[in-house]
């Protein structure tokens, strides 16, 4: 793959698919399921763009109906529904704020409703806001970061598990700076490190339930996130240091998400967390 980067660009959050310059590569075009997660349900947060679309959109070629909860990106959500619906599969939508308490609960109990159960809880929404020294981060940011990256996670996956059985899998996002850490991003890496240590807990957990519990810890992706939260010109050079000197797109992630849902494909794996960094050794 030979993906130049991307040019400099700047939207408010949460940030637009449509008004990304070079658009991210999210729908997958040209996967072809195998109908391994057939008559499954899956509520997957964050859903509206980039790795949520691509991995709701994989899941319907695999077979499965799907429920997306986003904050406020209505075009966003209602394209994924879209290029989920033209795969045959169901897809609710659920607009709302998740850093609430009230409505990770309500999610779930919508999403069962909608879809008639649940076999799949893919936890991945998230924010960020990049600082240049530590003192920049106000208390308010720090809550609202681990309110909608960590205890999201938790608050939805404790509100679903009533929903979930023998076979049923929980696949979270985690992040390259969960394991090293990122300067700039000093509370974003402190809610990823968590992510992936809750990954493990809970793996341990719910073993004897049979419900697998794994991550996918991406590097840099091409998403909405990246030009509503960088300055323009970091998001210029974003992926410039891995390896293979680009981000990855969506659809190159989204299999990963496949496989540790299906198990078909995954079922001796649980407690892994999968980084996808782009030809770099993982750290730590």
């Amino acid at each position: 793959m030979t993906d130049q980067n991307q040019p400099p660009q700047r939207q408010e959050p949460p940030g637009h698919t449509a008004e990304m310059t070079s658009a991210p590569r999210d729908s997958m075009t040209g996967y072809r399921g195998r109908e391994l997660l057939l008559r499954k349900r899956a509520l997957i947060t964050g859903g509206d763009s980039g790795i949520g679309r691509a991995v709701a959109v994989a899941f319907a070629k695999e077979g499965a109906d799907v429920a997306i909860a986003y904050l406020s990106e209505h075009d966003d959500a209602k394209q994924t529904a879209e290029l989920v619906r033209a795969e045959g599969r169901m897809c609710e939508l659920l607009p709302g704020d998740l850093a609430d308490r009230a409505h990770c609960a309500a999610v779930v109990e919508q999403a069962v409703a909608a879809l008639g159960g649940l076999d799949i809880l893919v936890n991945n929404v998230a924010t960020q806001e990049q600082v240049d020294t530590p003192e920049e981060i106000t208390d308010e940011q720090w809550l609202r970061t681990f309110d909608v990256n960590i205890h999201s996670y938790f608050r939805v996956t404790a509100a679903a598990l009533p929903h979930l059985g023998d076979g049923s899998a929980i696949i979270n996002t985690g992040s390259v700076n969960g394991l090293r850490g990122n300067r700039g991003l000093i509370d974003y890496s402190a809610t990823k490190g968590a992510v992936h240590a809750w990954t493990y807990a809970m793996a341990q957990a719910l073993v004897d339930r049979r419900i697998r519990v794994n991550c996918v810890a991406p590097g840099p992706v091409w998403t909405p996130l990246i030009p509503a939260t960088l300055p323009a010109e970091k998001v210029a050079t974003f992926g410039e240091q891995t390896p293979y000197g680009r981000v990855a797109q969506p659809d190159e992630l989204a299999p990963s998400y496949v496989f540790f849902a299906a198990e078909q494909l995954s079922s001796y794996y649980t407690g892994e967390v999968l980084a996808a960094l782009g030809g770099e050794t993982t750290p730590g």
